[in-house]
């Protein structure tokens, strides 16, 4: 049996620092079974199944004198992948106060701000979208970075925060194998897929990331900032093959400035949030083979509207600069020209029955301007309070098979998981 252990040192060397404190110590997790399969028959992926997968997950949490560690780490036999043995620590970090207003977390830690509900725009950390199209938890979205992270609180002034990532994370894209891509030429499958170089392991190549935030009145106020890299490889350089030149991807430098603010109104809550994505590779937009730099905005609002019925409203609108050039770049290729400016336009509905054991829920993404959508539902039935079963799906479709979600239209699937907790 093949056998793929990813560890961190990091969370290794904090477990020991910490195991001699005299502490409390606390431990849960769950086993959970996945099953999923893909629904279009056309669809180019190397197994008919999204899913099947037996999970433990263990956690523990170490509460001493001067310190906390948390872990958490997944044992998972993937029989749709790899046939075999898969263990990832997900979380191990150590977390300590230094006077009375600086908190220090180290390790490998997972990361998140901003206001969006699936929609990420100052969150430029790890994701894991493989996890995410095919039914696992909604904790796998993100993807776990090995950081040193430090917050400081400033009493009425608010609070700073500062992440320190040496060793860039990109995002888990699909790989072919379970679910298909566009790849610049059409959608395809495993046999086409390129694992991209990540930046060398250098410290100008480290990821930083700034937030400052404050109160005001009723609502969260936050400035951001990130230098770092595109999360995707949305970038080319090209390199020598033989006697001529390829495209290699690669992603491009980047630098993030934002704010948001959140907050209750008219009987909800209300988020607003923005940012600029500035490519430092190509900050003009002269180069076909960068992405252009961009700046995007986004409203929402949730509100219960019935007992136990929620529901949300987001729109975000993004700004491509310099888009003349990239028109011209494409005119006459065949390529696909998106608009300058593109609209989003997301929902959430959530319903609790049964007495708040049964939980239905919808998630549905719509790009009116690049006339694409994804789907998602699931139905979770809480059983015990030790069990739990769940049936969902989720589904693409686009005009376009280059554009965001019209990428994946061959990945439609459904699936079944049971989870136990203990």
């Amino acid at each position: 049996m093949k056998t793929k252990i990813k560890f961190s040192i990091v969370g290794l060397l904090l477990l020991l620092a910490v195991a001699p404190v005299q502490a409390e110590l606390y431990m849960d997790g769950f086993l959970q079974g996945l099953y999923g399969g893909r629904l279009d028959q056309n669809n180019p992926t190397a197994t008919e199944q999204t899913a099947s997968e037996t999970r433990m997950q263990l956690r523990a949490e170490h509460f001493g004198d001067v310190g906390e560690f948390f872990g958490r780490i997944d044992f998972t036999y993937d029989a749709a992948d790899s046939a075999g043995l898969e263990v990832e620590l997900r979380e191990a970090f150590m977390k300590f106060r230094l006077g009375s207003s600086l908190d220090v977390k180290a390790g490998r830690q997972i990361l998140t701000w901003g206001t969006g509900d699936l929609i990420f725009i100052n969150d430029v950390f790890a994701k894991d979208y493989r996890s995410f199209f095919v039914g696992r938890d909604d904790q796998y979205l993100k993807a776990p970075q090995t950081a040193i992270r430090t917050d400081f609180y400033a009493g009425k002034l608010g609070s700073f925060s500062f992440v320190w990532t040496p060793r860039f994370e990109p995002n888990r894209l699909p790989t072919g194998r379970k679910l298909s891509y566009f790849n610049g030429q059409g959608i395809v499958g495993e046999g086409y897929f390129f694992d991209v170089p990540t930046p060398e392991s250098k410290f100008e190549n480290g990821e930083f990331a700034f937030r400052y935030q404050r109160r005001l009145g009723n609502f969260t106020s936050a400035l951001y900032f990130y230098r770092g890299f595109y999360k995707n490889p949305m970038g080319a350089v090209m390199v020598p093959m033989g006697e001529s030149f390829m495209p290699m991807p690669v992603y491009p430098e980047l630098a993030v400035y934002g704010a948001s603010v959140r907050g209750p109104l008219f009987g909800g809550i209300l988020w607003l949030e923005g940012g600029m994505f500035d490519n430092q590779d190509d900050p003009d937009g002269d180069n076909p083979l960068m992405p252009n730099s961009s700046v995007t905005g986004m409203l929402g609002f949730e509100r219960q509207v019935a007992t136990n019925l929620t529901a949300n409203l987001q729109w975000q609108a993004d700004f491509m600069m310099d888009h003349d050039k990239y028109v011209a770049e494409r005119e006459g290729s065949g390529m696909y020209i998106r608009d300058e400016v593109r609209h989003l336009v997301t929902s959430r509905i959530t319903r609790l029955l049964m007495d708040e054991n049964l939980t239905l829920s919808g998630f549905v993404f719509f790009s009116p301007t690049d006339e694409d959508w994804y789907a998602r539902v699931s139905a979770a039935y809480k059983y015990s309070d030790e069990i739990t079963l769940t049936v969902g799906g989720n589904a693409f479709d686009g005009k376009d098979e280059s554009t965001e979600f019209g990428q994946f239209q061959l990945n439609d699937n459904v699936y079944l998981k049971m989870t136990y907790g203990f």
